[in-house]
């Protein structure tokens, strides 16, 4: 996918290359993650699962550059399009983090009152246009004037896609957007992201082996004490893959790998 950038630069969609990354925060005696090899392939969705605490959002936050005076990185950290990771990357937490004295469209456009402007800055009409056209998108074009106290779980999430589809990055970073929902609500959220994200980069952290399944054009499973990350097969089925006897096999080896960290 080809963006436009103020400086009239191409943006595409990179590959992202991590070499013997290891990251410590800086209070620590030993890193959280260390020898850590990774390939996550352009304009695809690479899965990360891992059990809790083993460094899983810590590698998130420090690809989205939220942790630069709280960790020391080393390794090679690198993108095929030759640009800082820095700039390229939008970020979507667990929490939906919606401002509860804004309405859902107000929500959406939070992100573009807060970027830089440049004479090719859109205009606040293009803007506006812009959301609506996305909140028609996640199905919330009747809620545009809603408070977030107003919406279901499944909905709030929604309009969390909708903000970070609006800042039209290459990269998107995704910390279990979907954990806090019902198996039918985060089944659809799964199916529509990976709609709307078609063609941009998406590392996606996760606890649940089958939406890693699902969704992963790369998977990885991060372990051990610093942990590192073991590249899994998976189905040639094209995503989001239909839950199969195959994919309740590679959950049942997801699981008993995961397992050998809780022993």
């Amino acid at each position: 996918m080809l963006l436009t950038t103020a400086d009239t630069k191409p943006l595409y969609s990179p590959a992202i290359t991590i070499e013997q990354g290891a990251i410590q925060y800086q209070q620590d005696t030993q890193p959280v993650l260390s020898g850590l090899n990774m390939q996550m392939p352009a304009q695809s969705w690479t899965c990360i699962l891992g059990r809790s605490g083993c460094g899983k959002t810590t590698l998130l936050r420090y690809l989205a550059n939220l942790l630069a005076d709280k960790v020391q990185w080393s390794g090679e950290l690198s993108t095929s399009n030759q640009i800082a990771l820095k700039g390229q990357v939008a970020y979507m937490a667990q929490q939906d983090l919606l401002m509860p004295w804004l309405n859902v469209l107000d929500n959406v456009l939070l992100s573009e009152k807060f970027s830089k402007k440049t004479l090719r800055s859109p205009s606040k009409v293009q803007q506006y246009e812009k959301a609506i056209a996305l909140l028609t998108e996640v199905g919330l074009a009747d809620k545009t004037q809603e408070l977030p106290q107003n919406l279901s779980g499944g909905m709030r999430q929604r309009v969390a896609l909708a903000r970070t589809l609006m800042q039209d990055k290459p990269v998107v970073l995704m910390d279990e957007p979907f954990s806090a929902l019902d198996a039918v609500t985060r089944y659809k959220l799964q199916n529509l992201a990976h709609r709307l994200l078609k063609n941009k980069t998406v590392l996606l952290i996760t606890h649940d082996p089958l939406e890693a399944i699902r969704l992963a054009d790369q998977l990885y499973i991060l372990h051990g004490k610093p942990a590192f990350a073991s590249a899994l097969s998976l189905p040639k089925q094209q995503t989001p893959r239909e839950l199969n006897a195959e994919s309740a096999a590679l959950q049942q080896r997801v699981i008993q790998r995961l397992e050998q960290d809780y022993e």
